[in-house]
């Protein structure tokens, strides 16, 4: 079966056609990233107006992609939540009157579930169960998984997720938008010996983070040396490198503490943070001393993207849920609430 699959959750539009027996057919993605920098971070109307002028023009992309028709179509799977209330309302009203004009089923697939499947979109998929790290623009959380919607939230964030920390830690030392990328570059070229930035929340037990502690710690050394007048651009890439050190030792420490809570042999990191170098070969070599298999999505499935999105409808499509198209946006939606498959 063929399902089309739409995301429109933040400043993302992504489509992709996914075959039950193929595979991934086409996938394309339009970044408002550029759109956003001049404001510093998202801005709600201009994303959902920018979705309404991509959607359909980049399904008349996929489709000539994997040179189809739309009569090939069997399935609509789109983000129903979480997300931006304006941008899930686009690939809602988008994807109901398709599926209603092609008559074929429709399914609200759940955006952090997407992420979590994205590694099953490559050649050697992890097998369940493992412990998933979900690390985002809107969400850090530890999940046990057992199977597709068999999930235990571990811990989340209390406040920013690691994402958006990025992009708050990028501001504060004048970095364009997104933060995550340009932190990372300029991490590159700093002194890992002259900054030590605080762990949050791992001198205590729990699972759960909070990133406020560290922005403020960022912003208070920013501030001492925009005062001495020496945030020179050295300055500022130790200070990325000390932040990106922190958020990184943060969750590997968080993530090992799950692994060995559920006794779990096996991890899995997505979402739009997952793409960080740091994070992925320092979780690589920690987690290999333990005899941890790590599993990521490629770079191009980490941010928000269709391919992941056409996964989790097809499964959910396989295993006979059909959405009803009364059914709202979700901008809130717990992952533990969905049904198992």
């Amino acid at each position: 079966m063929r399902v089309l699959g739409i995301e429109s959750s933040c400043d993302e539009t992504g489509v992709a056609l996914y075959d039950g027996q193929q595979g991934l057919l086409a996938d394309v993605l339009y970044s408002q990233s550029d759109m956003h920098n001049e404001y510093g971070g998202v801005v709600p109307e201009l994303a959902s107006r920018d979705h309404i002028r991509r959607v359909l023009p980049l399904i008349k992309d996929v489709l000539s992609k994997a040179k189809l028709s739309e009569a090939s179509i069997d399935a609509i799977a789109y983000t129903r939540g979480p997300g931006l209330m304006g941008a899930l309302l686009v690939g809602s009203c988008i994807a109901k009157a398709l599926a209603f004009g092609w008559n074929i089923p429709l399914i609200g697939v759940h955006h952090m579930e997407g992420h979590l499947l994205a590694p099953m979109l490559e050649d050697n998929p992890p097998a369940f169960p493992f412990v998933a790290l979900l690390v985002s623009g809107g969400h850090t959380q530890l999940i046990e998984v057992r199977n597709i919607g068999d999930y235990h939230l571990l811990g989340e964030s209390l406040d920013d997720a690691a994402g958006e920390a990025f992009d708050k830690a990028a501001s504060m030392l004048g970095l364009s938008y997104p933060g995550g990328p340009q932190i990372a570059l300029r991490a590159n070229n700093g002194d890992p010996q002259r900054f030590t930035f605080p762990r949050p929340m791992t001198d205590r037990p729990g699972l759960d983070f909070s990133f406020s502690g560290l922005k403020t710690f960022t912003l208070n050394t920013v501030n001492t040396h925009k005062q001495k007048n020496t945030l020179d651009e050295q300055t500022i890439n130790d200070i990325a490198r000390a932040f990106e050190e922190a958020v990184v030792d943060t969750l590997i420490i968080k993530a090992s503490r799950a692994l060995k809570q559920t006794g779990l042999k096996r991890l899995v990191i997505a979402g739009g943070v997952s793409a960080n170098k740091r994070l992925r070969d320092s979780l690589t070599r920690r987690m290999s001393q333990h005899n941890i298999e790590v599993c990521y999505p490629r770079l191009t499935f980490c941010t928000d993207n269709g391919a992941m999105i056409a996964y989790a409808g097809h499964c959910r499509l396989v295993a006979g849920q059909r959405d009803e198209e009364s059914l709202h946006p979700m901008p809130r939606w717990s992952l533990e609430s969905l049904s198992k498959i």
